[in-house]
């Protein structure tokens, strides 16, 4: 795309949207009240909004490269913290996508420069989920199934932050929930995941709240 074709883009955006409703960017400035966090990847082939049919105001939205929760990540904690916290969702979403590129460099290790801490935390997906992974004889299937393991530790990752927890004995929210969209077909899959029970199995070790 040429750059000066972005700022005619916008100029369309933005008569389209008021043509639609003249109060269109007034309300947009009056605040944000999101029900959802997406946690997704940074590739540009995933576009939130898009996939989900969302409006501006609807999903609060952080992406980093292959969708990791890193609980030293002070950018992620922040942004779970402001999320569960001050905008209140109801809802947090983990979204992976096939053929991420992160996905494949775990999977074929090499030097990657200043990637290679952050691919860390992926490989290590891959180290816990090896026997599994390694008995699946197609690369594809093996490639896919390293995307769906991911989003699930990165959704085990969010529940031990202590913001996720302490709301959840709160209020019980937010709930987690895993996806995985597919680039080749457009659809989003729910992984079906359980993070409640998911995270009864591991709440001795993890809990922050003192079991009495």
């Amino acid at each position: 795309m040429d750059y000066k074709h972005i700022f005619e883009n916008n100029e369309a955006w933005i008569q389209e949207k008021l043509n639609l409703n003249p109060d269109y960017f007034k309300q947009l400035a009056s605040g944000q009240q999101p029900e959802y966090l997406y946690i997704g990847c940074s590739d540009s082939r995933v576009t939130a909004e898009e996939l989900m049919g969302a409006q501006p105001g609807e999903v609060f939205i952080h992406r980093n490269i292959a969708n990791q929760i890193i609980p030293t990540d002070s950018n992620v904690n922040a942004v779970v913290q402001y999320a569960v916290e001050h905008l209140k969702v109801k809802h947090i979403i983990v979204c992976g996508h096939y053929e991420c590129g992160g996905v494949k460099a775990a999977l074929n290790p090499s030097d990657m420069g200043q990637l290679n801490n952050w691919l860390q935390t992926l490989r290590d997906v891959y180290r816990l989920h090896r026997q599994e992974l390694d008995a699946i004889i197609d690369p594809q299937e093996r490639f896919n199934k390293l995307v769906e393991l991911n989003v699930r530790e990165q959704c085990l990752n969010l529940i031990k932050l202590d913001h996720v927890q302490k709301s959840w004995y709160k209020t019980g929210y937010p709930k987690v929930h895993g996806w995985v969209f597919d680039v080749h077909s457009g659809r989003i899959l729910d992984l079906g995941l359980n993070m409640e029970k998911e995270f009864l199995a591991i709440r001795s070790i993890y809990d922050l709240k003192p079991i009495h």
